[in-house]
């Protein structure tokens, strides 16, 4: 399966010089779904770049946070094995963003067993899928293994080390490694976890692998991890075996295809068309310095990334807090790359352009957004562009920096803190970081934490609070829509144990009045006491019954069932998360703020009555 023209290592590549005959991220994608498919598995629609009711995170960051509910018991329309290419954002990382491998928004391919196959089985599947070659075809002589070597908490992974040795992987190729290297979640402070089995591919020449496996050698890949949730953990901080054990993997397709193909990850098919337009819009060529060769992957990575979060269904605008300041920062970010480029022109919306219609035969929800991705980011380039041409100049008349005279940038002219660290690094300049952080806390950068986790608690840990708040939501989305009016669609929600957040799409300022009204509505139907429950429908079924929720594209053509909850005759809404019994149960909530999110999405803030 390897490209005949691998060469050493990841490669530096010319993006004019791009080869078609090169392997493809679709031809990938549509082999490891229709091998998953071959062994029993549904194939399933990748869930939103937004998450839904889930505070732990602010992007769906792997396949398996939409799946939570479904390790912890809950019934999976699809089963108990499915598979996905799932769309993910990640900027833990970002200040990695721009060498071979990293990326912000890339494609999870990822399967899973909700209590049916474990370690065994998800093992010969991975080795299967890697080694044949109908499939991948990589040379198992080129592939090495770590796993859990045990501590206070879990004992080590005896059984699938010793299924790797089965498999024909030598023992020196098998690494026993801590925590911090093989062990997953849980996601928020409780919830589900478990050691996990990660697969490594040799880069470099072949006729040079070493013999023994060593994870800081960079040309040892990670391509593959295989987790296996078998604990549970506690309030207490201590592991309990879980009653259904399950196994949750992934693969980074862009990598995997980057291997295959012996270049680094921009040089593949679904980069060099974005590459090729950052080249003719600046007059730049990809690959002549690094200081040149970093910025366009870093442009292209960003305006991708910016293109997708803008596209989903669930998107939303730039803007100072959360999600929307992610998305800020990364479009300004590559905004910033252009100019030390020497280009400063507006380049975002025809970048992206690109994308859209490269990407849009897999995921559609990009055509039929397209208008909203250029136009928020044309909006949002105009605004930086200004702001940055005179917070530039004032930069450059500083002497140092520190935390008051960062936070006038970013209060005047709209500079991200990284955006000031990094021109102060260009300069010399030595940050007090005590007074940065402190007069940053208020906005701190929220994306750093949007892998580890914002909030305590949600749906991780599936706790009765989060229950109740989870169903409240039903009830707040059909009052609004009986308040003002059917247009009103679900854009996000966020719940921890103490409030919930609910975004939703109109284009004015609640009023007073409305607000009580929507409030009472939702008392008056916890008052009494409906009962709660769900039924599986087709698309069409669920459309006909009158359910309202996102209908996603994918599942009409896959012809899935989805799970509809009622409540009594009141709300009818698609949706997998945890609910309780009888409405009963939730007691009373109050509204405590009605705000804008942006243009026409509005937030409510509530609590739960005590």
């Amino acid at each position: 399966m390897l490209h005949p023209a691998k060469r050493r290592g990841f490669a530096f590549y010319n993006a004019c010089l791009y080869d078609l005959n090169m392997v493809s991220t679709s031809e990938i994608r549509n082999k490891y779904l229709e091998f998953f498919k071959s062994k029993g598995h549904t194939i399933i629609p990748s869930a939103s770049l937004i998450p839904e009711n889930d505070p732990t995170v602010l992007f769906t960051t792997a396949g398996m946070h939409p799946l939570v509910p479904y390790f912890l018991g809950e019934t999976h329309p699809g089963g108990s094995r499915v598979t996905s290419a799932q769309k993910c954002i990640r900027t833990g990382d970002i200040d990695e963003v721009g060498d071979v491998t990293h990326l912000t928004f890339f494609e999870m391919l990822g399967n899973w067993s909700f209590g049916d196959y474990f370690k065994n089985e998800a093992i010969e599947m991975s080795f299967e899928f890697l080694t044949q070659k109908e499939w991948l075809g990589l040379d198992s002589r080129l592939i090495a293994v770590s796993v859990f070597q045990g501590d206070e908490d879990a004992p080590f992974d005896d059984e699938a080390f010793e299924k790797w040795k089965s498999l024909g992987i030598p023992e020196q190729r098998i690494a026993k490694l801590p925590k911090k290297n093989n062990w997953w979640g849980p996601a928020g402070e409780t919830g589900p976890c478990g050691p996990d089995t990660e697969m490594f591919f040799w880069t470099g020449n072949p006729g040079e692998v070493p013999e023994s496996f060593n994870d800081d050698n960079p040309l040892w890949v990670e391509i593959w991890n295989d987790v296996f949730m078998q604990y549970f953990k506690n309030t207490e901080g201590t592991f309990e075996p879980l009653k259904q054990k399950n196994v949750d993997t992934g693969m980074g397709l862009e990598r995997v295809v980057a291997i295959l193909n012996g270049v680094d990850v921009y040089a593949i098919d679904t980069f060099a068309p974005v590459i090729q337009k950052i080249e003719l819009l600046t007059g730049k060529k990809y690959g002549d310095g690094d200081v040149d060769t970093r910025s366009i992957r870093i442009i292209a990575d960003h305006i991708r990334a910016a293109t997708f979060i803008l596209g989903d269904n669930r998107g939303m605008a730039p803007s100072n807090i959360g999600q929307g300041y992610v998305l800020r920062r990364i479009i300004r970010r590559a905004i910033r790359y252009a100019k030390l480029l020497g280009f400063h022109k507006e380049f975002t919306a025809e970048t992206a352009e690109v994308v859209i219609e490269m990407c849009s035969d897999v995921y559609p929800e990009l055509k039929n957004n397209k208008d909203v991705i250029i136009n928020e980011l044309s909006a949002e380039e105009k605004k930086f562009s200004a702001a940055l041409d005179k917070g530039l100049k004032e930069f450059g008349k500083l002497t140092s920096v520190d935390g008051k005279s960062a936070f006038d940038l970013y209060q005047s002219y709209g500079f991200p803190i990284e955006l000031t660290e990094e021109l102060s690094l260009e300069r010399g300049f030595v940050i007090d970081k005590k007074l940065f952080e402190e007069e940053f806390k208020k906005h701190q950068d929220l994306s750093r934490t949007s892998s580890a986790g914002v909030f305590k608690g949600g749906l991780a840990d599936n706790s009765v609070e989060v229950t109740k708040y989870h169903t409240t939501t039903h009830l707040l989305h059909q009052a609004l829509r009986d308040v003002l009016g059917p247009h009103v669609e679900q854009r996000g929600s966020n719940l921890t144990a103490e409030r919930l957040r609910f975004d939703f799409s109109h284009n004015a300022k609640m009023t007073d009045e409305e607000i009580k009204n929507v409030e009472r509505i939702v008392n008056e139907n916890i008052k009494k006491d409906l009962p709660v429950s769900f039924e599986m429908l087709s698309i069409e079924d669920a459309k006909k019954s009158g359910a309202i929720g996102l209908f996603e594209e994918k599942y009409e053509k896959l012809g899935n069932k989805i799970k509809v909850y009622s409540i009594g005759d009141y709300s009818k809404e698609i949706c997998g998360g945890p609910h309780v019994e009888h409405t009963g149960e939730i007691g009373g909530i109050t509204i405590q703020k009605e705000e804008a999110v942006s243009a026409g999405v509005r937030r409510i803030r509530a609590v739960l009555n005590s």
